[in-house]
């Protein structure tokens, strides 16, 4: 048994998976929102982010415990890794939990989400997009390898937080977090340009806009497309009129089909539909695999590493069961 925990902006997820006769699973995943970017002030990380991500840190622990798991890593990214005090906040986690956590670069972020979707679905030409809470990974892929990866430091949670007065964007929000977006964008000459038919939707904001697209559109939940048009619709149907109450129909959709997402799933979807239509994408196909199993294939279990139809028998491997995989 393997425990991969990811101490994100957002949320701090643990997957725990299991190996058995060449084939790989996952067999549990609990996650606490901690909401840790929105603790970084003046760039530094307050001691009150430190005290939420000890608390979940230290229940994950019990609970690796009660399993009899030790074979287990834990890594963080865009809040911790972006804090002027990252060594210091992470040395005093460790020192308080017992729990070692590795910073990782924007760029290893970015690739681990393609290894880790690659084991999931066919990413043989197209581009791959991972909003967390603090940055967006962005991977151009040709013939089933990385040709480009970047982070960009925006995310559903700082841009929330930076952009949105009330609970929903209002229009004016939207534009404007859609011209940051660019903005940023127009500073790397390689992503100035490029059309990818396909998006692969990697994480958080990808998974919640395909629950919120599956929801208003009365599709199965089993699918995993959303059509670009329909993001626009979303964000449309569900955006804020500045100075105006909030909808009761807005927040009893956001409520029954996101709760833990009300704030920054709109934000999320908008950096997702700018991406989308800056680059000509006709549609999302979002996948449940992501960064925590890259980690895996890559740091753990290295070159006792089956391949993919080893691990799943000829099926996707990193997309198991909907009652073992959590939904965001």
């Amino acid at each position: 048994m393997y425990a991969i925990i990811d101490v994100g902006s957002n949320t701090v997820r643990m997957n725990i998976y299991k190996l058995e006769n060449g084939r790989f699973s996952l067999v549990m995943g609990k996650k606490e929102s901690v909401g840790l970017a929105s603790y970084v002030k003046n760039g530094q990380m307050l001691p009150e982010g430190v005290n939420r991500a000890c608390e979940v840190l230290t229940e994950f622990r019990t609970i690796l415990q009660d399993l009899s798991i030790t074979n287990y890593h834990v890594f963080a990214t865009a809040a911790l890794r972006n804090a002027a005090n990252s060594r210091a906040a992470v040395e005093e986690i460790t020192e308080r939990t017992g729990i070692k956590v590795e910073v990782i670069s924007g760029e290893t972020e970015a690739e681990l989400d393609f290894v880790g979707a690659s084991h999931a679905v066919e990413v043989t030409e197209g581009l791959l997009i991972d909003i967390g809470g603090a940055s967006t990974e962005l991977v151009v892929y040709h013939d089933g390898e990385i040709k480009k990866k970047v982070s960009l430091p925006i995310g559903s949670l700082n841009t929330y937080d930076r952009y949105v007065t009330n609970l929903l964007p209002s229009r004016a929000e939207r534009k404007a977090i859609k011209q940051m977006v660019l903005n940023l964008l127009k500073q790397d000459a390689d992503l100035n340009y490029g059309e990818y038919k396909v998006v692969c939707g990697v994480g958080g904001t990808s998974r919640a806009a395909c629950k919120l697209n599956n929801y208003l559109f009365q599709l199965p939940i089993s699918n995993m497309q959303i059509k670009a048009p329909n993001i626009k619709k979303i964000l449309k149907l569900l955006e804020n009129e500045e100075g105006e109450a909030i909808p009761v129909e807005t927040l009893e959709v956001l409520l029954k089909v996101v709760p833990d997402r009300v704030r920054t799933v709109l934000p999320g979807m908008i950096i997702l539909y700018t991406l989308v239509k800056h680059f000509h994408s006709e549609y999302v196909e979002v996948t449940r695999a992501g960064v925590r199993d890259g980690y895996l294939y890559r740091y753990v279990l290295k070159n006792d590493e089956p391949s993919p139809e080893e691990l799943a028998g000829g099926q996707p491997a990193a997309e198991p069961a909907a009652a073992t995989q959590e939904g965001e």
